[in-house]
């Protein structure tokens, strides 16, 4: 998936979610689309451009990972979530 493809919304209890997420600063096991897993803390959601983002750090460093390119992610208090389109 390249970063020009549309950005498609993901499903609103998925988003929820992730602000719970957010505000938590829980640390999520994120399955990427493209295969990658990543353990990252959540800090924060955005939007750029009509695209959202979700903002995690691991290991000190921040990545902005958009929510369309996230296939799931899972931390013990919220169980996994599939992340499914709006």
């Amino acid at each position: 998936m390249s970063m020009n493809d549309e950005y498609q919304p993901i499903n609103c209890d998925d988003y929820d979610n992730l602000e719970l997420a957010c505000q938590g600063h829980l640390v999520l096991t994120l399955t990427l689309r493209s295969g990658e897993v990543v353990e990252a803390k959540a800090n924060d959601l955005l939007m750029r451009k009509k695209v959202e983002y979700l903002i995690v750090e691991a290991a000190g460093t921040t990545r902005e990972l958009r929510l369309d390119h996230i296939e799931s992610f899972s931390h013990p208090k919220i169980g996994t979530v599939v992340v499914s389109a709006e």
